[in-house]
């Protein structure tokens, strides 16, 4: 692992920040890369949020109560240091592809990766969270994927946000397109729900791709 430079460390909503890394290796939108504060303990894996090319790295995270590095890298400032492994991973969408990209909460991280490295064409975007906050990314989602991009929320009311969970919202619909992959990312519950829930409206079991956030 390599120790690298934080350039900044912003809250973008309550409690879930995001960290940019002075660290640029080359790497696949949708990958992840393993972060420590210490050599001694073992690392946690977290996506990339950032486009390849960009100056600097960008992860997202929230901070969780039992998690020990998400408390410590809210905490910390522009030019600590951190060590980051190289990018690895193989939840990867190619950009001919026509796809779309389901996430729970930060499980939003890949999917920005991909959009942000220009892959935006026969893509739509399904975001579930709790509060209205919880829509990282919205201002450059919603001008350029328009209808295509569909944010569920559970807390919180809004005139163009469907007021409940994403998996009731899959329920609705009547019917799915047949050629498309769809891409999960979020909690292992998340996961299982829309996995059962598209395999019965008759979406092929190989045409589910997840990653699992734990």
């Amino acid at each position: 692992m390599k120790k690298v430079q934080l350039s900044s460390v912003k809250e973008i909503a309550g409690k879930v920040y995001i960290i940019s890394l002075d660290y640029r290796p080359d790497f696949i939108p949708g990958q992840v890369i393993e972060l420590t504060e210490d050599l001694a303990l073992p690392p946690r894996i977290y996506s990339i949020c950032s486009a390849p090319g960009n100056k600097t790295m960008e992860i997202l995270f929230d901070i969780k109560e039992e998690g020990r590095l998400t408390k410590k890298m809210s905490g910390m400032k522009a030019g600590e240091t951190i060590f980051a492994g190289d990018p690895m991973g193989n939840f990867i969408c190619p950009k001919d592809e026509k796809a779309w990209w389901i996430a729970s909460g930060t499980g939003i991280a890949p999917f920005a990766s991909m959009f942000f490295s220009g892959n935006i064409y026969n893509k739509v975007i399904i975001h579930g969270g709790r509060k209205l906050e919880s829509f990282y990314f919205q201002k450059e989602f919603e001008p350029v994927l328009n209808e295509n991009y569909i944010r569920c929320c559970t807390r919180e009311k809004s005139e163009k946000v469907y007021n409940g969970r994403l998996t009731a919202w899959l329920k609705e619909q009547e019917s799915l397109p047949l050629d498309y992959k769809y891409y999960l990312c979020g909690s292992s519950e998340m996961v299982v729900q829309t996995r059962d829930i598209l395999v019965s409206k008759g979406i092929e079991f190989d045409s589910v791709i997840a990653e699992i956030y734990f």
